[in-house]
């Protein structure tokens, strides 16, 4: 038996149209214009990830919240948790971009860094 899926290829700004098709452990995409499309139609069936942004609090900085991201996409299924544990958050400026914030971030193995840099004030 086999199960098809339509997506659309978010790894760049083409946004190939994906048909994967998955019969028992063999996974067959069509529809891409790239390697990466073909790896993100594979991973979205068998394990898909996103990466999270969110802001986190920071002080004495210009701005109240901080922007920030996980390094790396983490499973789908781990977003909440993601958020979850960035609740409570604060940091205290200066701060640059790319700076880690929380390591490890849910147990999911990946960091959670700045995506800007933000001088102190006062």
């Amino acid at each position: 038996m086999s199960r098809e899926y339509e997506f659309l290829c978010i790894r760049c700004p083409k946004g190939c149209r994906l048909k994967v098709t998955v019969e028992g452990d063999e996974v067959r995409v069509s529809g891409f214009a790239c390697l990466e499309g073909k790896k993100f139609g594979e991973e979205e069936v068998m394990n898909p990830k996103r990466v999270v942004t969110t802001t986190v609090r920071i002080l004495n900085a210009r701005y109240p919240r901080l922007p920030v991201r996980t390094a790396e996409p983490v499973p789908k299924d781990k977003i909440r948790d993601v958020i979850g544990a960035l609740k409570g958050v604060v940091v205290e400026a200066p701060v640059r971009r790319g700076q880690v914030i929380v390591r490890n971030v849910a147990g999911t193995g990946v960091d959670v860094i700045a995506e800007r840099d933000m001088e102190a004030v006062g």
